[in-house]
């Protein structure tokens, strides 16, 4: 069985300084590690509180989050250790050059071999030559580059992308999504992306769209 993260009967609300606003009720789904999962829909409907959820970020207001990891459940401190993230906006420290960001996520999980891993993934995105280079030298493209890398540097069981192609232009995006699967079929790692892209959508394995608090299979 592969990894999974079980969304049993989920809910989740915020409140207004007028009115409590519903995301989502009684939601289910799985999630597994052994496909790449798209979620789409309209803004607001709750898909980032969905996904920070599935990532164990936040917790439900009601239901229950099961995080299934090598045949045993774990708790949501393990399941976010066990996670890579890729966000909108790229969150590179600025003070550290391009090899330096890569190397931090694995010098502090005590990593002795941490920037030779990170030259791999250097090279593994196309961005070898950039290493001393510090974010406010790349274009946006390739600081989304090290921002993939540096979230599967770590070997994570998932990865969880918010509009990861929300920045940047056409052709960067494309270039940046194809890297993305690229990578999470190259690792064996679950990858769960919010995107408002239907072409970035179709490229996973499974669509699903959240609409009128449930999750339904995207046209």
């Amino acid at each position: 069985m592969p990894d999974t993260i079980e969304l049993n009967g989920i809910s989740h609300h915020f409140d207004t300084a007028h009115e409590r606003i519903e995301l989502f009720r009684d939601l289910s789904y799985t999630i597994r590690a052994d496909e790449t999962l798209a979620i789409v829909g309209a803004s607001g409907a709750g898909k980032s509180s969905l996904l920070a959820i599935a990532a164990g970020l936040d917790t439900p207001a009601g239901g229950d989050v099961r995080f299934n990891i090598d045949g045993g459940q774990v708790n949501a401190l393990t399941m976010r250790a066990s996670s890579g993230f890729i966000f909108q906006q790229f969150h590179l420290m600025p003070e550290l050059d391009a090899i330096g960001n890569l190397a931090l996520p694995l010098r502090l999980k005590g990593k002795r071999n941490a920037f030779d891993i990170a030259a791999l993934w250097l090279e593994k995105v196309g961005l070898k030559d950039r290493a001393r280079h510090r974010p406010h030298q790349l274009s946006g493209g390739e600081q989304q580059r090290i921002a993939v890398a540096r979230a599967f540097v770590t070997a994570p069981r998932f990865i969880f992308a918010d509009e990861p192609t929300g920045n940047l232009d056409r052709r960067t995006s494309e270039s940046v999504a194809g890297l993305m699967f690229d990578c999470a079929r190259e690792t064996g790692c679950g990858l769960v992306i919010v995107t408002h892209s239907r072409q970035l959508a179709m490229r996973a394995d499974a669509s699903v769209l959240l609409d009128a608090g449930q999750l339904k299979a995207a046209a």
